[in-house]
């Protein structure tokens, strides 16, 4: 730091001594006068630099060290890096779902010092929820209990053939089945934020966006912003639900994330989508007694094996789930407000220039997912993302294209999107950073189950998968109709359960696929 001579000081000459020269400086007088012009634009002396770079006159400066109180955040805010001993943290994660979560825990294992941001969006219809991410709040956990709801039904109706005699109508409550399940979700948003307390990893409910290449900004729902820096960052930001961009879309129409806790029974319902989701929650509705119908675009359960996932929409359709084929809506209306109310939904088809409308109580969207990284701050660190899905593409270690930024979870490029994957891939990914170990996460052999009313289990490749790769004639499928003992009783949906298995004839068994009413769970051993 140095001060400037202003025009009205005299430089005094020495008694004795030679007549002052005038010297360029080395480099020049274009430097020089860049510098000159840098200092004459400031408002306030002196003129701040750190490392020959400036970074402010005195009152800009004093005002950033008042408000972060952390020299090293106003040198990284403008463009200089922090040395490593000055980080606020060893680790910050942004994302509090299951894989942030099992990172950030895991690192304090190894005594280091860790962050969490965690914030929740609301909805359009103004849904929100607590710590857990989408898995625990509005996806695996709520899901599987409601479909639980929905088999226990079927349940009640099988029990009169193994001799329970049942006095009354039995009814079913939406209000205390939503209760219910929202409690038990409460006490384990309480359970993970206890878990972070007793690791003595700190939490922030805040939103977190890349200012710098360490330094991320939090900030709270109350708009309040602060700055921290880290050695290393892993982003777990998981996704949220897309929707159609259609005239009230936004406006009445609900996805999942609104759904668990809706605090009305939703009535007659029309599922937008053929994904996993949509077939999850249209036959947990029909299974509830509601009047269900899909609206399927192309192909059921894309990215799945075709033939069990039409296996499934066909033992759904038996089952009272209406399904309109090769059409989307292109307009919803509200025709009567109430909870719920009455919407008109305008549909138009994929193939030729037919339009058809009908009327919902409620129109769920389950088109798919968007990656919640295009409003994090990537660009201002460098990290690649897919410009068309927001995915972040990273190596086999889960590293992004900056070496010190990490990524696990739902917004990888090409990875499964399952919780227990994204929990793996965290402790595997923290156990390498910092124990030394080399183990990285397996995103092939993965078990995984579809809850529909047909549960669906499978592992490894699907059938178009496995001939795309290894070539028709290399591989052979063995497969079974079969009939679970428990449905025998009752003589319902005698060989509706169907099994396979895929070889690689060159190989070995390299993909096993199942599918049965309770056992397309038990067979993979998956949890979501």
């Amino acid at each position: 730091m140095g001060s400037t001579l202003r025009k009205s000081q005299a430089v005094r000459q020495a008694p004795g001594s030679a007549p002052l020269e005038r010297r360029r400086p080395a480099g020049g007088a274009p430097k020089l006068r860049e510098g000159q012009r840098e200092a004459a634009a400031e408002t306030s002396q002196p003129v701040v630099s750190v490392r020959e770079k400036q970074i402010g006159d005195h009152e800009r400066t004093l005002k950033a060290h008042k408000e972060e109180d952390n020299p090293q955040k106003t040198m990284e805010a403008n463009g200089l890096t922090p040395v490593p001993d000055s980080y606020d943290y060893d680790l910050i994660v942004i994302g509090g779902g299951s894989g942030g979560l099992a990172a950030a825990k895991e690192a304090a294992k190894y005594e280091k010092k860790v962050m969490v941001l965690d914030f929740v969006t609301p909805t359009p219809q103004g849904s929100s929820w607590g710590l857990g991410g989408t898995c625990v709040n509005v996806g695996c956990i709520p899901k599987k209990l409601m479909h639980q709801a929905a088999l226990l039904g079927q349940a009640l109706q099988d029990s009169r053939k193994f001799g329970w005699q049942l006095t009354e109508e039995v009814k079913h409550s939406w209000m205390t089945m939503t209760e219910s399940v929202q409690n038990y979700i409460g006490s384990l948003n309480w359970g993970y934020r206890v878990a972070l307390r007793d690791t003595k990893v700190t939490y922030e409910n805040a939103y977190g966006e890349f200012v710098g290449p360490h330094t991320i900004k939090a900030t709270n729902k109350k708009g309040i912003e602060k700055l921290y820096t880290a050695e290393r960052f892993i982003i777990a930001t998981g996704e949220r639900p897309r929707y159609l961009g259609i005239p009230g879309d936004k406006e009445y129409c609900i996805s999942s994330d609104d759904l668990f806790s809706l605090p009305y029974c939703p009535g007659k319902t029309l599922v937008v989508g053929a994904s996993y989701v949509a077939l999850e929650c249209a036959g947990f509705l029909a299974g509830l007694g509601l009047d269900v119908t899909v609206m399927v675009r192309s192909i059921l359960l894309r990215g799945f094996d075709q033939d069990m996932a039409n296996k499934i929409g066909e033992y759904m359709k038996e089952h009272g789930v209406n399904f309109i084929r090769e059409f989307v809506p292109i307009k919803v209306e509200q025709v009567e407000e109430g909870t719920p109310g009455i919407l008109k939904v305008t549909a138009k088809s994929t193939t030729g220039d037919q339009m058809i409308e009908g009327e919902y109580n409620t129109v769920l969207l389950a088109i798919g997912r968007d990656p919640c990284t295009r409003k994090i701050g990537l660009d201002k660190v460098g990290v690649n993302i897919n410009e068309k899905t927001g995915k972040i593409p990273v190596n086999d270690e889960e590293q992004t294209n900056v070496p010190h930024i990490y990524a696990v979870g739902d917004i990888l490029q090409g990875k499964l999107e399952l919780t227990p994957v994204a929990i793996q891939a965290g402790r595997l990914l923290v156990r390498r950073l910092y124990a030394g170990e080399t183990t990285k996460c397996d995103y092939v052999n993965v078990p995984t189950t579809v809850f529909t009313p047909l549960e669906y289990g499978a592992c490894g490749y699907s059938e178009e998968t496995a001939v795309e790769k290894f070539g028709e004639q290399n591989i052979e499928v063995y497969h079974s109709h079969f009939w679970p003992l428990e449905w025998t009783v009752p003589s319902r949906d005698n060989n509706k359960c169907y099994a396979k298995i895929i070889c690689n004839i060159q190989d070995n068994v390299f993909t096993n696929l199942s599918v049965t009413k309770r056992s397309g769970e038990d067979i993979t051993v998956s949890g979501c």
